[in-house]
């Protein structure tokens, strides 16, 4: 299951993972959303200790959706280091996700 990611949190697991991290942008109402988010749970149980993987609610989290030009969702950022290394918007299929993560690992 993906981390549930805060503003709150945000800096702590994304900013100073020494991972890289995939943080998915939803909202319960999206419909797109919730066909990304069981893709998003799978990447996250098959990265376990490789990766961090987690969303982010934007109804209840804005701070980093705004900071990160989140406009529309679901978008899903990739981390490395603190910096935005990968951006995908909308429905992909899972291995989009997972190639993102193969090339930083």
């Amino acid at each position: 299951m993906a981390l549930e990611i805060t503003d709150a949190n945000f800096e702590e697991t994304v900013l100073k993972s020494d991972k890289p991290v995939v943080v998915d942008f939803w909202a319960a109402w999206c419909g797109p959303c919730r066909m990304v988010g069981p893709i998003i749970d799978e990447i996250s149980t098959e990265y376990d200790g490789k990766a961090v993987v987690g969303k982010v609610d934007v109804d209840a989290n804005q701070d980093f959706a705004s900071k990160y030009g989140v406009r529309n969702i679901p978008t899903v950022l990739v981390f490395q280091n603190g910096e935005v290394v990968g951006r995908q918007v909308g429905v992909a299929p899972k291995k989009a996700y997972t190639d993102a993560i193969d090339s930083l690992l």
